[in-house]
């Protein structure tokens, strides 16, 4: 076959590949043609790895969308979390939660702590591994959580059940506790948590020990049983204590700056 001719066919298999949307296959035809011709690959050999070029690629830009769309802040994750800085931190508890069972059975995670000690950076890492396995995620400050709650106070329930924060296979609230609720604010954080109860997983990183939860939602010792029922049946109760890890860096760099 002429280089001519070849070249051709290459072309006409390229054009097919991107009228299939296996626009990664067509990208890498003509390197994986090349890596295939030099090692003598047998043809199912080379479509394999054709195929697997296409899989990776769709999948690499499924979880970038899917990131994108959950509002997880960026550059969090547990290969870059510092569990030697904060020994209150069972690693293997936090290894079994990046399994993900925890969200298929629509369980619960609670990190308490002080400010500063991990509590973020392990909720965003868990949240951008739940996306990396496939789950849908969705990643709130507790004060926009609130915000969105309130403009959507008035929805009927079949509205109400089709917003994201509801459906999500895994809702992340982040930062609750710094400002006690009022009544409302409890009610709909109550609605919430009744909804998802059974249905979708949720990890909240909290500042306030659950004896503190009553007098977080408005002083209602009735309502706050009710939700931390639901919250802690089948939960993940994570209690971290230990040293900022923001005083540390603001530590290091006083010291830096007067060597």
């Amino acid at each position: 076959m002429t280089p001519g001719k070849l070249r051709l066919d290459i072309d006409t298999t390229r054009e097919r590949l991107l009228a299939l949307g296996c626009s990664y296959a067509a990208e890498h035809l003509d390197h994986l043609l090349t890596e295939a011709v030099a090692e003598a690959m047998a043809p199912h050999a080379f479509l394999d790895r054709l195929l697997a070029v296409e899989q990776s690629g769709r999948e690499g830009r499924r979880v970038k969308t899917s990131l994108k769309m959950s509002g997880l802040p960026i550059g969090q994750t547990l290969e870059n979390f510092d569990f030697a800085f904060q020994p209150a931190i069972e690693r293997s508890r936090i290894d079994t939660l990046a399994t993900g069972a925890w969200i298929r059975n629509a369980e619960t995670v609670l990190m308490q702590g002080p400010p500063g000690v991990g509590k973020t950076h392990l909720s965003v890492a868990l949240g951008t591994r739940a996306v990396e396995m496939g789950f849908s995620v969705l990643y709130y400050r507790f004060d926009e959580l609130m915000t969105a709650l309130k403009v959507d106070a008035g929805l009927p329930p079949a509205q109400l059940k089709r917003r994201r924060y509801m459906n999500m296979a895994l809702l992340i609230v982040d930062e609750l506790g710094f400002e006690p609720m009022s009544r409302e604010e409890a009610s709909l954080f109550f609605r919430l948590v009744t909804y998802r109860y059974g249905r979708g997983a949720i990890l909240i990183t909290t500042n306030k020990s659950i004896r503190e939860w009553t007098e977080l939602l408005a002083g209602d010792e009735v309502l706050a049983t009710a939700i931390l029922d639901r919250l802690l049946h089948r939960a993940h109760v994570l209690n971290i204590k230990g040293r900022s890890y923001r005083l540390r860096d603001l530590e290091e760099a006083l010291q830096r700056a007067h060597a």
